[in-house]
Parts: C-alpha cells; structure tokens; sequence
C-alpha cells in the first residue's frame, strides 16, 4: 500500500549494528533508512575496527544507511566525515541526542546542545571545507526544553539536510513521558525539515503521533523496534493483528542474529550477554515479559540458553 510517510531506524549503540539490521530488513522490514550507532573516538584520532566492520558497504544489505558521529571536538568530525565519504556516504548525522551521563558529562551528545558556540563552530569549519551533507539527531535539551530553542538561532544559518529529535530531555534518560508541545515549538520555531523521535510503540500510537502533527513525514523508531521488530511493518500497513506465522519468522530471525554473533564474538560469556540484551527487549513481546526474561538470565550455556527460547516461543505459540 502507498503511505506518505518514512519510517527510520534511530540507532541503539550495542544492538542495532550491521548483522542486526541486515537480518531485521531481511525478516521484517518496513525501516526505509537505517542510521547506524555513533563513531565515538575516546581520545585517539582513529576509527575504531568495529566501526569499520559496521559501516563496511560490503556488510550492509539494508535500502539506506547513513552514518552517524558523536563528538564535540572538530578534529573528530572531520575524521568521521572524510572517513564515511571515502566509503561513499554522502551523508554524516551529528548525534546531540545521547542521554548517558559517561556522554553528557564529557559535553557531548545531548550535554552538546547548550554549547551554541561549539556547535556554530564545528559546523561553519565542516560545512566551509566538505562537501558532505549533515544531518542531526537531537534531544529537546539536556536540562530543560527550551534549549533546543536556542540552539534553532545556529542552525537556520547552515543547509542541515534534517533534524531528528527524540522529544526528551537529556537528563529524562528514558524516563516520562515525551514532551509533544515542545515538540510543537520545535515545528513551529525551527526551518529545517524534522523527523519525529520518542515512544512510538504500537500502530496506534503511531497514528496519532501522525495525527498530531501532520506535517512530520519522517518517523524514528528505537527501542520500539527491538521490543517488537513487526512494528514498522505492520504501522505501515495500517495493522493491528500480527501476521499469521508470527513467532517462527521471529525464531528464524533470532537464529539468524544469534548464529552471526556467536561466529563473531569470542566465548560463552559475551555472546549470552549480547543475547540477555536483547532480550531485555525482546520479552516485551510476551505475555509475561518479566517471567520470560528471568528464562533467559537463568540459561548458563549455549544448550540451556537455546532450549529457554524454544520453551519460551513453545508456550506461546499453544497460548495463540
């Protein structure tokens, strides 16, 4: 069916790399552009190997990916541009939308926006002596918000391509509610072309967010898309019931990840953990989502841990 509308992947640093969405696009779909987890630097004008790997075109079987760098410092984002244009991206995003505090404490990712000056000045350089596009991921603020208000004095004087932004502030974490006046203010204040972040959970959910404000095209979906990946799919098909072979396209996409980590990652330990992870989100799909997860965390090895998932996708299936 013809929607008039886009649906995005906001990146999840730890889970939504290229094994993740390239088995997600194959088994779901309904994600238009990926945006792939923050090059970071840690202090050494490098980019990191798994950065490498997940950028990597020949990793990527996904219909758009755009790159995505999370620094104050602009030595570091034109590292990160001139290294994603020799890969042959056009397009970097500028995360100011990180909540952590081991991120905002450094003033970087949401404990970016109030720092005008910074901003101006990494963007005037950037833009002056590239030709790459930028576009932003942001939060409303870090404190308050207003400070992305600020903020829109700076950015209307640079051809952003968009901004993104997840209507929290910094310092919420993931905690509360999103704020949908601010975000209002946002439409009403900023001219750059906005997509729309934050608790999009359900088609219905969806839906209104679109109803609300009809001139967002552009949705993000995150950790909505790890908690349920038929989402996308279904909101862009108007659904409310799931498909009918729901749970074993699911296993068989479970499989798919877990093979690829497990090839990867060195040891028991890290891929049960990468695994606990997430299914810290896959078991809000259940009934029991608390009862599931304790099935996970319990499994001490390969074999208990894949025999707690076909017992937890055996159960509910008899309940379906």
């Amino acid at each position: 069916m013809s929607v008039d509308f886009k649906l995005i992947s906001s990146p999840l640093q730890g889970f939504t790399d290229f094994r993740f969405r390239n088995a997600f696009h194959e088994f779901f779909g309904g994600i238009d552009v990926f945006y792939a987890p923050y090059i970071r630097f840690n202090g050494k004008l490098e980019i990191k190997s798994s950065y490498q790997r997940d950028l990597n075109p020949d990793n990527n079987q996904v219909p758009e990916l755009i790159p995505q760098v999370m620094t104050a410092s602009l030595d570091e984002f034109l590292l990160a541009a001139n290294y994603v244009k020799s890969l042959g991206y056009n397009e970097i995003n500028w995360n100011l939308g990180c909540p952590y505090p081991m991120v905002t404490k450094r003033g970087m990712g949401s404990g970016l926006i109030d720092n005008t000056q910074q901003i101006d000045h990494i963007l005037d350089h950037v833009l002056s002596t590239t030709d790459i596009t930028i576009s932003m991921k942001m939060r409303l603020g870090y404190e308050s918000t207003s400070e992305i208000l600020d903020t829109f004095d700076i950015l209307k004087k640079y051809p952003l391509k968009n901004i993104a932004i997840h209507a929290r502030t910094g310092k919420q974490l993931y905690k509360g509610g999103v704020h949908l006046d601010a975000f209002q203010k946002c439409i009403e204040q900023s001219p750059h072309l906005l997509y729309y972040n934050g608790d999009i959970t359900t088609t219905q959910i969806f839906k209104d967010r679109k109803l609300l404000f009809p001139s967002i095209k552009h949705f993000m979906i995150g950790r909505g898309l790890i908690a349920d990946p038929w989402l996308p799919h279904m909101i862009k098909n108007d659904l409310t019931d799931y498909p009918e072979h729901r749970w074993e396209i699911f296993k068989a996409f479970h499989d798919q990840i877990y093979t690829h980590y497990a090839d990867f990652l060195q040891g028991p330990t890290p891929i049960k953990m990468k695994m606990q992870g997430f299914w810290g989100y896959f078991s809000e799909q259940f009934e029991n989502p608390q009862k599931t997860f304790k099935k996970i965390k319990k499994a001490s090895n390969a074999r208990s841990y894949n025999a707690a998932v076909s017992e937890i996708l055996h159960s509910t299936q008899k309940l379906a």
